[in-house]
């Protein structure tokens, strides 16, 4: 007799582990994204740059806030904090879309900040309306910091986005454990009607109920 030859056992490869790595992704999106909505929409509201415009009394101090040189970015902001929350509730080729809209809107406010960081047209803009003047010249200009940190807002919503996009497929959807799925709900227990009210003794006799708690069914007896 010949000898019983074991066969080889399948090597079983690991499987890589990509859980932990998606599960990052997800808390540092949405702080990145938060942040940087929120850092854009703060420096719209402060002064980007201040000049003095001359006038017949001397001159007067002319401040534009980010606002005042571009809406673009506050509007750019606001589109991509909602992209950042429409990523969990779509799925497959739709949240590739928003995450790409949400890298796009970073890219946008990036060239919006950096666009206004030099810009003095809302300064000769302001000029312009002093006394009446038709020429807004503008003297002795300066900028502030705040455009950069719109430009920082910018860069952060522009990694939230592109986070989205290499890791957003492992990331879960809005759970949908308050959608019907079509189970009946258990009937609620009717509560025996009052014997001292003789409408609710009548509208149990109009269900086919017996009243006095008994069997139910045919109220007539033969």
């Amino acid at each position: 007799m010949s000898a019983a030859v074991p066969h080889p056992r399948p090597v079983v490869q690991p499987a890589p582990r990509t859980g932990s790595g998606a599960r990052r992704s997800v808390g540092v999106a949405l702080l990145f994204g938060a942040l940087g909505a929120a850092l854009v929409l703060l420096s719209g509201g402060r002064t980007w740059a201040e000049g003095t415009a001359a006038v017949a009394q001397g001159s007067v101090v002319r401040q534009a806030t980010g606002q005042d040189v571009s809406g673009l970015p506050g509007a750019l902001a606001i589109v991509g904090l909602a992209a950042l929350v429409a990523v969990f509730a779509v799925r497959g080729v739709g949240r590739i879309a928003v995450a790409a809209l949400l890298a796009l809107s970073g890219a946008g406010v990036i060239a919006g900040a950096l666009g206004g960081v030099s810009d003095t047209a809302a300064l000769k803009e302001k000029a312009s309306k002093i006394g009446g003047l038709t020429d807004g010249a503008i003297e002795n200009v300066t900028h502030t910091a705040w455009p950069w940190v719109a430009f920082a807002g910018g860069v952060l919503l522009l990694l939230a986005g592109l986070l989205a996009l290499r890791y957003g497929r492992q990331w879960p959807a809005m759970s949908g454990r308050y959608e019907r799925d079509g189970t009946p709900r258990p009937r609620r227990a009717r509560t025996a009607p009052d014997p001292d009210r003789p409408e609710e003794l009548w509208k149990a006799l109009d269900r086919g109920e017996d009243p006095t708690g008994e069997t139910t069914g045919d109220t007539s007896r033969k």
